[in-house]
């Protein structure tokens, strides 16, 4: 199948995606789903093949592609909105290790490195990190906020069972057109975006902090794009 439902409606699409799964899984039979949209990708495939540039990144489950990308195209193709990637400088510290990202720092605990024991040729070196918003949280509202983010608010939009919060950083972002030598990355800052609760207070123009979890960051080598695992 050749995108079958791009010309349909948002509301025809969804009941169109359920009942080409019923019905694949009914005649059981293999199919060759073609397809831009990441979504109809994740909730109709068993295994997801991603391509770019007519070359294949990584083929998965739906679920691994999400949790393990492969490099940082893959990355920022699956999940929206799209992770973001923030440069940051790797140093060892003690057991452990921070990752300074413009004028702040994030640790990288002991169990981080032993996970991606790859990591520790990185020393001193920089890296792209990766951040999904909805691994982020407005800090007064995490229950263990022991490592945090700041920025200011640029938008604030409100989807009701959820807020995506625009926050400007003093840091420099990575793309993968960058990496690929097809462009440049802005030297003047960086905007990520934070998936949290419909109870934050946040405004735009107030200065936010976000609990970050050290063990759902993304390591990537600034190079190849590949992920830093080991």
């Amino acid at each position: 199948m050749d995108e079958p439902l791009s010309n349909l409606d948002a509301k025809l699409r969804v009941a169109m995606r359920a009942e080409i799964s019923k019905l694949q899984r009914s005649l059981g039979i293999t199919t060759v789903y073609v397809t831009h949209d990441q979504i109809e990708a994740m909730t109709m495939g068993d295994r997801v093949a991603v391509l770019s540039r007519g070359i294949l990144q990584q083929v998965d489950t739906p679920q691994n592609l999400y949790d393990r990308p492969d490099n940082l195209f893959v990355a920022t193709f699956i999940g929206s909105p799209q992770m973001n990637v923030l440069r940051a400088m790797f140093h060892r510290r003690g057991d452990g290790a921070v990752l300074s990202i413009g004028s702040q720092e994030l640790s990288v605990t002991p169990q981080v490195l032993a996970d991606r024991p790859a990591l520790a040729a990185y020393d001193g070196q920089e890296i792209a990190v990766g951040l999904r918003p909805e691994h982020l949280e407005d800090a007064t509202l995490a229950a263990d906020a022991t490592e945090t983010i700041s920025g200011t608010v640029e938008i604030r939009e409100g989807l009701g069972s959820e807020v995506l919060l625009h926050i400007g950083l003093d840091a420099r972002g990575v793309t993968t057109e960058e990496i690929e030598g097809r462009g440049t990355s802005p030297t003047d800052g960086v905007t990520i975006v934070g998936r949290v609760s419909p109870s934050t207070a946040l405004r735009a123009g107030d200065t936010a902090r976000l609990a970050v979890l050290p063990g759902q960051l993304h390591l990537f080598d600034l190079e190849t794009g590949l992920a830093i695992r080991g």
